[in-house]
C-alpha cells in the first residue's frame, strides 16, 4: 500500500459511503487513477466494497466503536462491558468468536489456559487504571484478519483508547525470546492501516509468567525498540503513553 492507497482507505472507512468521484477530489487524484486502486489496493479490494449506489463502505469503520472489528475477532467488546461479564460466559463467547473466525481450538498447548491467562492479566490492568475513565474503551482477544490472499493480520489482545491501539503479544513464559519479539512487532504497521491516521499504535510483549519486569528491547537486526512486560507491569507500558499516574 503507497500513501494514495492508504489515504484512500481511510477516506472510505471514515464515511458511511463515499464514491468515487468525492475519494478523487478530496485527494487531488485523477478519477481514472482512482477507479484503477479501487479493485487493485489490496486492502481496499479485500476490506473495502460498493454498494448499489456505487458508494465505496469499508468493513471495519475508522470511529468509535469500529463497527464491523467485531467481526475479524474471537471476543470485542467495550473495556465496561468485558469487566462486567462472567468468566465462563466471557470464555464461551470467545470460544464460539473463535470458530466463527476459522480460529484453531485445538487445547493440546493448554490454549484455553492461555485465553484466561490473558483475561486476568487484562482485568487486574483495567483495575490499575480505575482512576482513568476506560468503560468506553473497546477490547478485542483473538483478532484474525484474513480475506482473500493479500490481508493476513493477527493479534492476542487489541485495547483500543480514544488515539491508541495496544497491541499485545502474550506469552505464557518469564523470558524473553528474540522470535516473540518480532512476532509482536510483526502487524503493526497493517494495524495501523486498519485504525487509521487518528491511531498510534503500540505493539508490545507481555510475558505472563515474568515478575516486575517492563523494559524496552531493541529488535533484532533494527534500531526499534519493542516494550516488554510482565503482566503485573503492563500498567506501566499504558502509564508512559497516557500518564494516569501523573
Amino acid at each position: 500500500m503507497n500513501e494514495t492507497q492508504i489515504r484512500m482507505y481511510a477516506l472510505i472507512c471514515s464515511h458511511d459511503g463515499i464514491k468515487a468521484r468525492e475519494i478523487a477530489r478530496k485527494l487531488g487524484v485523477e478519477k481514472k487513477e482512482i477507479n484503477r486502486l479501487l479493485y487493485l489496493a489490496p486492502f481496499i479490494h479485500e476490506l473495502c466494497y460498493q454498494d448499489l449506489e456505487d458508494c465505496w463502505h469499508g468493513l471495519i469503520r475508522q470511529a468509535r466503536p469500529h463497527t464491523g472489528l467485531e467481526n475479524f475477532c474471537g471476543y470485542y467488546a467495550s473495556v465496561e462491558r468485558f469487566q462486567r461479564q462472567m468468566e465462563e460466559a466471557w470464555l464461551e463467547e470467545l470460544k464460539d468468536g473463535c470458530r466463527s473466525i476459522g480460529r484453531n481450538l485445538n487445547d493440546k498447548r493448554g490454549l484455553m489456559h492461555s485465553f484466561l491467562d490473558s483475561r486476568s492479566v487484562m482485568l487486574a490492568l483495567f483495575k490499575d487504571l480505575e482512576s482513568l475513565d476506560v468503560s468506553s474503551w473497546e477490547i478485542c482477544f483473538e483478532l484474525r484478519i484474513r480475506k482473500g490472499r493479500h490481508v493476513r493480520i493477527y493479534a492476542d489482545v487489541l485495547v483500543i483508547t480514544e488515539n491508541r491501539v495496544f497491541s499485545l503479544e502474550f506469552k505464557m513464559k518469564d523470558t524473553i525470546d528474540p522470535e516473540e519479539e518480532l512476532q509482536a512487532v510483526k502487524y503493526a504497521k497493517y494495524l495501523e492501516i486498519i485504525f487509521g491516521p487518528s491511531y498510534e499504535v503500540i505493539p508490545a510483549l507481555v510475558l505472563t509468567k515474568a515478575q516486575d519486569l517492563y523494559c524496552w528491547q531493541q529488535l533484532p537486526d533494527s534500531t526499534a525498540e519493542l516494550p516488554v512486560c510482565s503482566g503485573d507491569m503492563l500498567f506501566n507500558l499504558f502509564d508512559e503513553y497516557i500518564g494516569f499516574l501523573d
